[in-house]
């Protein structure tokens, strides 16, 4: 029962997904590369608290997101987030817990969705370095990695918000630092590829 996701995740895609998208005009590409079953890790940049909704809406899979625990901190928005099915993380420390909760999705052949920047990357750089989760939990657990890059920005009928999402490559036999390189270049180049077309 780990992949089934929670009544509020299902309610609110099935009413919030048109408003959004009627809202924002969101191009979504490479939405076949979602692999329809088995465990992955659906992992890009991030610049938008909105970001995760661009992935949700690219696929008909429910996705287990990491979401940080100031989150669900929040009277406002907890209930939301837990109702949903996010997983809490707490940054400032190393939260085993959150990790358990990532790799029994992942074991039990399901999608999880982490930003691997680790935060929202509100600098001029291009894109934040990567940490290691990502392609450590993807490692342990031979599940495949959905790379996807976001441009554009959050507008009443933006002309420009895209998600393009890659294809899935799995790094069980590289090391990490080869596989956060290799997880890093695909989504700049998804990134890049979008900016050159606008």
């Amino acid at each position: 029962m780990m992949n089934k996701m929670p009544l509020l995740y299902r309610v609110s895609k099935i009413v919030l997904g048109p408003i959004f998208k009627l809202y924002y005009n969101p191009k979504i590409i490479g939405k076949e590369n979602i692999l329809k079953d088995g465990a992955i890790i659906i992992a890009g940049n991030h610049k938008h608290l909105y970001d995760q909704c661009l992935a949700i809406l690219a696929t008909k899979r429910g996705i287990r997101y990491m979401a940080k625990k100031e989150y669900f901190d929040n009277k406002k928005v907890a209930w939301f987030f837990k109702g949903t099915g996010c997983i809490s993380v707490n940054r400032s420390q190393k939260d085993d817990k959150a990790v358990l909760s990532a790799l029994e999705v992942l074991k039990s052949g399901g999608a999880l969705g982490v930003f691997p920047e680790g935060t929202r990357n509100k600098t001029k750089e291009f894109l934040l370095p990567f940490k290691f989760g990502v392609v450590s939990m993807a490692k342990k657990t031979d599940a495949y990695i959905v790379p996807f890059g976001l441009t554009g920005e959050y507008k009443f009928r933006s002309k420009d918000l895209t998600i393009r999402i890659g294809k899935p490559f799995k790094v069980t036999d590289m090391d990490l630092e080869q596989a956060n390189e290799k997880l890093y270049n695909e989504v700049k180049k998804l990134m890049e590829i979008s900016l050159e077309q606008k």
